[in-house]
C-alpha cells in the first residue's frame, strides 16, 4: 500500500482525475445544454406554427359568407381546416368556449363528438392567462407532446372558439446531432487523457525528483559521519529550495553537535577509563605496601630463616607486580587494537588453530564442512575464539559442574560463517543480560570485564553479529556471524 500514500502517485493521480472529472462534466453540460435547446426549439416551431395558423384562419373569416359566429365556424372550416393543416402539417382542432369540440382535422370513428370536452384546468389556466394563451405538455405512449390552446376572434376582437393545435416532438434529428457531437467530444477527451497521462506522469517525476533526493540525503543522515549538502538546481521551485536549505542547515548543526558530542564522549572515556586504571592499580599497591611495611618491621638478619622469609616476601611482590602487568595488557589490547589486515581464511583451520592453546580436556569441537573460506583478520579472529573460550572456562569455574563440557561448532548458513560456543557453565542471569558486551562490566572476581566488549568490537569492525541466550545454571551459546566470501 506504499505507492498509494507516495507524493508522486497522488500528483499523477489527480491529474487523471481533473482530466476524468472534467470530460464528464463537460459530457453533462453538453446533455443539458441540447436537450435545453430542443426545448427551445420546439417551444418556438410550435409558436411561428401557431402564428402562421392564425393568419390563416383570420384569412379564411375575412372571406367567407357565413355569419362570423361560433355556431358556424364547423361550416366555415368544413374544407379549410385539411388545407391549413396540409399546408402547415400540425392537425388542428376547434372547440367552443365553453370547450366542446367544434370541428377537428383529426379523423375520428366517433359519430357523436358532442362529448368530447377540454379539461376544466385547461379552461381555467386559458381564462386566467394574461395572453389569452395556454402551454400543455405531456406523454402518451412514450411520445413527448406540447399542446398549444387560444382563442380564435373576430375583426371586433370577440372570442369566437378555441383553438388546440397538438404538437408532436420529434428529437429523432437533435438527438442524433447530440450523439455525433458527443462522440466528437469523447474522441477528442481520449486524445486529451493520453496527453494528460504522459504529462502528470513527466510532471510528477520533475516535482518528486528533488524530493527523492531530499529523503534520500536525509536517510543516509548519520550522527558519526561527515553528511553531504544538497546542491540547488537552478529550476527548483520555491517550496522545494526551502525544505533544501533547511536540510543543509540541519546538517551544518549536526556536524558541529556531532564534533563536540565526540569530543565530550572522548573526554569522558578517558576520564573513565583513567580512574579505572588507577582502581585496578591501587589493589595490587595494597598488599604490596603492607608486604614491605611488614618486611621493614621485621627484619631480623641474624634470623636464621631470613632466606626464607625473604623469598616469601619476594614472591609476594613479584605476584603483585605480575597482576598490575595483567591489567596494563589488557587496557593496552582494549584501547590500542593493532590495524585490521583483513584476508581469505579458512574459518574452520584458525578455529582449530585458536583451540590448541588450550589443555582443557572438556573442550569440543564440530564443522560440518572442512573449509569456510571467509575475509577476516587472522590475529583478530584467533582473538574472538580465545576470549570467548576463556570466559566459557571461567563460567565453568563459577559453576563447577560433574560433567563440564564446551562446544565449539563451525558452520555455515544462508552467505555466512557461523561460530557457536556453548558451555554448561554458570550462565548469565536476566538482570545481567544486557550489560554483557558493555566495557568493564565482569562478574568475576578478577578480570577487567573487557574482553567481550573486544570481541563484539572486533566482530562489528568485521559487518557481523555477536550475540548469546543463555539460562541462569543452565549455560550460555555465544553466536558469532560474519559474511563468507
Amino acid at each position: 500500500m506504499r505507492i498509494y500514500r507516495s507524493l508522486r502517485f497522488r500528483i499523477f493521480l489527480s491529474m487523471l482525475l481533473l482530466v476524468v472529472i472534467a470530460s464528464i462534466l463537460i459530457a453533462i453540460v453538453t446533455i443539458y445544454q441540447y436537450r435545453e435547446e430542443a426545448k427551445d426549439y420546439h417551444r418556438d416551431r410550435l409558436l411561428r406554427k401557431e402564428t402562421s395558423i392564425t393568419k390563416n384562419i383570420e384569412y379564411v373569416l375575412k372571406n367567407t359568407t357565413f355569419p362570423v359566429e361560433t355556431e358556424y365556424i364547423p361550416l366555415i372550416f368544413k374544407n379549410k381546416i385539411y388545407e391549413i393543416k396540409d399546408v402547415n402539417n400540425l392537425e388542428i382542432i376547434f372547440f367552443d368556449l365553453d370547450g366542446k369540440l367544434l370541428k377537428s382535422s383529426k379523423a375520428s370513428f366517433l359519430k357523436d363528438t358532442s362529448q368530447v370536452k377540454l379539461p376544466k384546468h385547461v379552461l381555467g389556466s386559458l381564462q386566467n392567462s394574461a395572453d389569452k394563451r395556454y402551454l400543455e405538455e405531456f406523454n402518451e405512449d412514450g411520445q413527448k407532446y406540447q399542446s398549444s390552446y387560444s382563442y380564435i376572434t373576430d375583426s371586433s376582437f370577440k372570442p369566437l372558439a378555441i383553438l388546440n393545435l397538438p404538437y408532436i416532438e420529434d428529437d429523432d434529428f437533435i438527438n442524433k446531432e447530440l450523439k455525433e457531437n458527443l462522440m466528437r467530444l469523447g474522441i477528442a477527451y481520449f486524445f486529451m487523457l493520453l496527453i494528460a497521462v504522459a504529462l502528470a506522469y513527466f510532471l510528477s517525476k520533475f516535482i518528486t525528483r528533488t524530493l527523492n533526493d531530499v529523503s534520500k540525503k536525509i536517510t543516509e543522515t548519520r550522527l558519526d559521519k561527515r553528511n553531504n549538502r544538497i546542491e540547488l538546481d537552478s529550476n527548483t521551485t520555491q517550496e522545494i529550495s526551502n525544505l533544501v536549505v533547511a536540510y543543509n542547515g540541519m546538517v551544518d548543526e549536526l556536524e558541529s553537535s556531532a564534533a563536540q558530542l565526540a569530543a565530550s564522549e572522548r573526554e569522558a572515556a578517558w576520564r573513565e577509563m583513567a580512574k579505572q586504571v588507577a582502581h585496578e592499580i591501587k589493589n595490587p599497591l595494597t598488599p604490596m605496601r603492607l608486604t614491605v611495611q611488614s618486611f621493614q618491621r621485621k627484619f631480623d638478619p641474624t634470623d636464621e630463616h631470613i632466606h626464607e622469609k625473604l623469598s616469601e616476601y619476594s614472591n609476594t611482590l613479584i605476584q603483585q607486580i605480575d597482576t598490575m602487568s595483567s591489567i596494563a595488557s589488557a587496557f593496552s589490547a582494549y584501547a590500542d587494537m593493532p590495524a585490521q589486515q583483513d584476508e581469505n581464511l579458512n574459518v574452520v583451520r584458525i578455529t582449530k588453530l585458536a583451540l590448541d592453546i588450550f589443555n582443557e580436556d572438556y573442550i569440543y569441537f564440530t564443522s560440518e564442512e572442512e573449509e569456510i573460506i571467509s575475509s577476516f583478520d587472522r590475529t583478530q579472529l584467533i582473538r574472538v575464539v580465545t576470549n570467548l573460550i576463556k570466559n566459557s572456562i571461567q563460567a565453568i569455574n563459577q559453576k563447577k559442574p560433574d560433567n563440564p563440557r564446551i562446544n565449539v561448532t563451525v558452520l555455515s548458513e544462508n552467505g555466512n560463517a557461523i561460530i557457536k560456543v556453548n558451555d554448561n557453565g554458570i550462565g548469565v542471569s536476566e538482570a545481567n543480560s544486557s550489560k554483557i558486551f558493555e566495557p568493564k562490566f565482569t562478574t568475576k572476581s578478577s578480570g577487567m570485564g573487557l574482553g567481550l566488549a573486544m570481541v563484539k568490537n572486533i566482530v562489528d569492525n568485521h559487518q557481523g553479529t555477536i550475540s548469546f541466550t543463555s539460562s541462569e545454571d543452565a549455560g550460555t551459546t555465544f553466536t558469532v556471524l560474519f559474511p563468507k566470501k
